[in-house]
């Protein structure tokens, strides 16, 4: 019987994908275990997009750790109303937000404690905060 051509077996098959096509372009948040990562990815899968509490975690991480000027001066700054921008950190923050009370507790008691140390030094840092209402969370268009 004669042997059949490899492009004749694989003809059916899917072609594969590169490696770096997996990537995301935001590294993982360190210091969670893996049983919160895979809650953390569980939960965007069904909700979200891959990699945004990623992205929204190194946002936030970023103005903490960045220089003072970009925490803004609230009663000057100017933001269009656009998640998608950017512009505003807020919306990071609410996205962490929305992640920590969708997760089970113990996964999002190791998140809480992440974002709780980069609220602390943000707040530590901000000259101005204003206190428009107390019902309004202290990083919604308040930096």
């Amino acid at each position: 019987m004669p042997r059949r051509r490899p492009s004749a077996v694989r003809g059916d098959l899917r072609a594969r994908l590169p490696r770096h096509f997996f990537r995301y372009p935001y590294p993982p948040i360190n210091r969670l275990s893996g049983a919160c990562k895979a809650h953390i990815r569980r939960l965007e899968h069904q909700r979200f997009w891959p990699g945004a509490t990623e992205k929204a975690f190194w946002y936030w991480a970023d103005l903490a750790h960045g220089p003072l000027r970009a925490i803004g001066n609230p009663l000057t700054s100017t933001r269009c109303g656009i998640p998608e921008c950017g512009c505003d950190p807020g919306y990071s923050r609410d996205h962490l937000e929305e992640v920590m009370h969708a997760l089970p507790k113990k996964s999002a008691r190791e998140l809480r404690k992440l974002v709780r140390d980069l609220d602390s030094k943000i707040l530590r840092r901000a000259k101005v905060i204003r206190a428009a209402s107390p019902d309004l969370p202290w990083w919604r268009d308040q930096l």
